[in-house]
């Protein structure tokens, strides 16, 4: 037997690098964030120097929030569930060290090159082509290591929370490759391989569905692993799980249209991608009752339980914002709210809401299991930093609904005589107190992280991880 324990222990190695990552990387994301949003507050934080303005900190901001502070929290979810799930060990520790590495050199490649100002100018995909490449080269490396750990699994079952992080591996690569595609003529100097039209329509493919697939199906993998864990409840209805993987993927790849309505795009396009998003609305809200009804004959542990809070309200606002968004993509509503702040409050419900409390969620479940502790070192932080998080999203979110009602309204308002009733700059002295709010909720939510980070350090400062790597070996053992 004991021949048989040590290749089939799990590597914790990488997954508490990705955790530890994932909790620094969401310190500084959302600081930069609190930081650019007091800059709409009080604009003399620009500092008059280029590289600290808004237009050059807000894809900073948006790069580490998502592919630092999100890309890490997958990584490191998704190499802990898989192996837990399989029953085996990650197929190769070196390519697995190389995905942490090679993840972490692209994000200093944008916290470098962003501020001076090199940029595709393509939402969501900023970084110029060097990083771009050595984006994608981690990323196939990435699949290699989780799609080799399943294809050397010991189970015959492939579990759902693993189909949902493989379409989000596999369709993150297509995305990023496909609307990456460009001439080089510098260093740090691109044209994209597409022109006009088709370049917004691919842009869009890809901007919508870095939400749609980086940002709700991987988190969707999260939790439909951690949840049921956390309730100790086995998910409300595996079938409507299955139903849900499918019916997600087959109708959010289209969606992306609906980004540019009442724009260059042919009309056809754009009804389509509003269609989809509305249709989308089912599967969406299949997956979130299926994520609360976990809880049914549970409900009683949220009075005590602070991380199964994180992960059902996370699970509400999942379901908020997915009402949200197909009501958003429908043309007429779409009119009053596109390019106001109603559409930053919607991405920040889902990012606030969704996809940072479900991480931190999984998080607090999992970083006592990778350091050989009991539990976090206080559960009186998890349940502050709780609090933070949801007041500030909450703040973040109506503040932003309030300003994006506004501006919508005060631009399309005519006088009779058809000349604009207001000029740009009385909307924008009418958003001042929103911005005033956005900026302390974020700064709540920021907040709440720094707590998480001192939680985190006294854990792993008591920790023991030779007990965990033991307790994982006994784990794999006890399950054959």
């Amino acid at each position: 037997m004991s021949t048989a324990i040590s290749p089939t222990a799990y590597n914790y190695k990488v997954v508490r690098q990705f955790a530890i990552m994932t909790v620094v990387w969401g310190i500084l994301g959302m600081g930069l964030g609190v930081f650019i949003a007091s800059q709409l507050v009080w604009p003399e934080l620009n500092f008059g120097l280029p590289w600290t303005t808004f237009g050059r900190l807000r894809p900073l901001h948006t790069n580490l929030v998502i592919f630092a502070f999100g890309g890490c929290a997958l990584f490191a979810t998704s190499y802990y569930v898989v192996q837990r799930t399989c029953q085996t060990r990650l197929i190769s520790d070196s390519l697995a060290a190389f995905t942490f590495w090679g993840w972490q050199a692209v994000i200093l490649g944008a916290i470098v090159t962003l501020p001076l100002g090199y940029t595709t100018t393509k939402e969501y995909a900023e970084l110029e082509w060097p990083i771009a490449i050595l984006l994608a080269i981690v990323w196939v490396t990435y699949a290699v290591v989780f799609f080799g750990t399943i294809v050397k699994r010991k189970t015959k079952h492939i579990y759902v929370g693993n189909w949902f992080y493989g379409a989000f591996i596999l369709v993150t690569a297509m995305l990023h490759i496909v609307n990456h595609a460009s001439l080089p003529v510098s260093l740090f100097k691109s044209y994209s391989a597409y022109s006009g039209a088709t370049d917004a329509m691919i842009q869009w493919w890809y901007g919508h569905n870095a939400v749609g697939f980086f940002l709700t199906t991987g988190f969707l993998g999260m939790m439909y692993y951690f949840v049921p864990k956390q309730a100790e409840r086995p998910i409300y209805s595996y079938r409507l799980s299955i139903v849900h993987f499918w019916a997600l993927i087959t109708l959010y790849i289209w969606a992306g249209p609906h980004h540019l309505h009442y724009t260059a795009l042919p009309d056809w396009a754009q009804s389509l991608g509003m269609a989809m998003s509305i249709i989308l609305l089912a599967p969406s809200w299949g997956g979130m009752i299926n994520g609360m009804m976990t809880l049914s004959g549970a409900w009683h542990k949220l009075r005590t339980d602070p991380i199964l809070r994180f992960l059902v309200v996370s699970l509400a606002f999942y379901g908020m914002s997915t009402f949200e968004g197909p009501m958003m993509a429908i043309k007429t509503v779409n009119s009053l709210s596109h390019y106001t702040d109603w559409t930053i409050g919607h991405v920040h419900a889902g990012a606030l809401g969704w996809v940072a409390m479900i991480s931190i969620g999984a998080l607090y479940h999992m970083i006592p299991k990778l350091f050989g502790r009991a539990q976090m070192h206080s559960v009186a932080l998890i349940n502050t930093h709780f609090w933070l998080a949801t007041i500030g999203t909450v703040l973040y979110i109506a503040s932003m609904w309030v300003n994006g009602i506004t501006q919508g309204l005060m631009w399309r308002a005519i006088n009779d005589d058809g000349t604009l009733t207001y000029s740009f700059v009385e909307a924008l002295q009418a958003s001042h107190p929103g911005f005033i709010v956005r900026a302390l909720g974020g700064a709540f939510f920021a907040t709440g992280m720094l707590f998480m980070a001192y939680n985190v350090w006294r854990t792993v400062r008591a920790s023991d991880p030779a007990q965990a790597e033991a307790a994982a070996k006994i784990a794999v053992v006890g399950a054959h």
